[in-house]
């Protein structure tokens, strides 16, 4: 039943229409139980459901039905995302089924020439685990072609093997970092250079772009979960160096150059120094217009966000709104950025507009953006309902946060946060003891401050929304001055 309902939380208006009418065609008989289990479960109804069904108690039958329903579920959403994904990936996985589908047929001459295109996409994408695939196929069937060279496939095959274990040692220092960022209270600087020691990865000019972007994501990820951007500064300098003395190369790498720069100017902007983040994103634009424009469409969104973010932390808040409310079906991320805009702008009711377009569930949203974005998105729609004053969803958003919330900030130790929420507690229930001394004392006794300059902007952002009440002062105002202290 948990299972059953945490599926169907993930799913939109148009998923669950698609999904009946997927149980509809599946169905043999008549008697759709498993469309009105669907649809009780949907409703938020949990209790008695064998009743409601059979008409009487029937256990087994019940539990069976929950069996076949959610074998449906899972089923439905493999299909639907096999069907809509259009990656390199998928491309070249479609061409090595091909080939070896005219191997089967004895189309060699076909056969072989699929496998070269397939070969040629995966290595362009650096897809190690299927190249490895597409070695053992031509390895397997070299025989029947006189001109292929056994040997050459063969080294091929050895140095992809490489490349494979290197990505896989990546993907286990990842896994490791996050799991020691959540164990240990030690800087972030010294969890990664133990873990790189242990795991043999040294940044260096060897790395290949691919590999340069993994390293990249691992940084900014435990920045990021820590809230702690200075602190990979020296190695993300470190990577931005090797990419610039691989600059020939780019053109073979678009995909990965597109998201280090990606990922170059979300780092910068984290760390408040909005120059080189508009850099990186011109760069970024630039890279994005090259081979046809072929990766626009597939950055932009993230483009738009990183152009808004650092015209809004730069006095240009009407440019960065007008961007934001331009850009057509707005993601989550972009949409909790605009919201967080007007709420700079004092303007309370529009983003309380915007955030009812937000309507799925926080775990659907976990899902999707992660645990981080659900807290800020949490956090702001209280600040807003705070400012229009609206009693009964305050009271209730509160009781929600308490729940549901700050377990995990407990988890995250996002001590900041959650002295954070106490502090907007006490200054809804008695607004005026937000300009006493003794709240001053307690706001300075509730947070342990970082350097100004290592402070991270979003967190700097919430605050900034207390000292402007502290001071009676325009919330973006303050802002701005906290952002641009050293």
């Amino acid at each position: 039943m948990n299972t059953i309902s945490a599926i169907i939380s993930t799913f939109s208006s148009e998923d669950k229409r698609e999904f009946i009418n997927y149980l509809k065609k599946k169905n043999r008989r008549g008697d759709a139980k498993n469309i009105t289990l669907f649809k009780l479960i949907d409703q938020g109804r949990t209790t008695n459901l064998d009743v409601k069904i059979y008409g009487k108690p029937a256990r087994n039958s019940y539990h069976a039905l929950c069996k076949r329903l959610q074998d449906s579920l899972i089923a439905f959403v493999a299909e639907k995302s096999f069907m809509g994904e259009t990656s390199e990936e998928m491309q070249v996985m479609k061409l090595l089924l091909a080939g070896r589908i005219f191997f089967e047929h004895k189309q060699t001459k076909i056969a072989f020439r699929t496998l070269e295109k397939a070969e040629k996409k995966a290595l362009e994408n650096d897809l190690y685990s299927i190249l490895g695939e597409i070695y053992q196929t031509k390895i397997q069937y070299a025989h029947l072609h006189p001109n292929i060279k056994y040997e050459d496939i063969r080294d091929a095959a050895i140095h992809n093997q490489e490349l494979q274990h290197r990505e896989l040692r990546l993907n286990m220092a990842y896994a490791t970092i996050k799991d020691q960022l959540s164990k240990r209270n030690a800087v972030i600087e010294t969890i990664i250079d133990e873990t790189f020691q242990a795991h043999g990865i040294a940044i260096d000019d060897n790395l290949t772009f691919k590999s340069l972007f993994q390293l990249l994501q691992i940084l900014s990820t435990s920045a990021q979960l820590r809230s702690d951007y200075s602190s990979v500064t020296p190695q993300v300098n470190r990577i931005s160096i090797i990419v610039n003395r691989k600059k020939k190369q780019a053109g073979k790498h678009l995909y990965y150059h597109i998201q280090i720069l990606k990922l170059m100017a979300v780092i910068s902007f984290r760390n408040k120094d909005f120059t080189r983040a508009k850099d990186f994103i011109q760069m970024m634009e630039l890279e994005m217009t090259r081979h046809e424009r072929k990766y626009y469409r597939r950055f932009a969104p993230d483009l738009v966000l990183l152009k808004a973010l650092n015209l809004n932390f730069t006095a240009y808040p009407t440019e960065a709104i007008a961007m934001l409310k331009a850009f057509p079906n707005p993601f989550p991320e972009l949409q909790l950025v605009l919201i967080m805009c007007l709420f700079q702008q004092h303007e309370f009711k529009e983003a309380r507009r915007q955030l009812q377009k937000l309507n799925h569930s926080d775990l659907f949203y976990e899902k999707k953006e992660g645990i981080i974005w659900v807290i800020q998105r949490n956090i702001i729609e209280l600040l807003v309902l705070i400012e229009l004053d609206q009693l009964d969803l305050v009271l209730s958003r509160i009781n929600s946060i308490r729940k549901k919330l700050v377990p995990k900030l407990r988890r995250l130790k996002e001590d900041r946060a959650i002295n954070f929420l106490k502090l907007v507690g006490l200054y809804y229930n008695d607004p005026s003891l937000v300009r006493t001394l003794q709240f001053r004392e307690k706001v300075e006794e509730s947070f342990e401050w970082k350097d100004a300059k290592k402070e991270d902007i979003f967190v700097m952002s919430f605050y900034a929304w207390l000292k402007a009440k502290m001071e009676d002062r325009p919330i973006y105002e303050v802002t701005l001055e906290l952002v641009s202290l050293k």
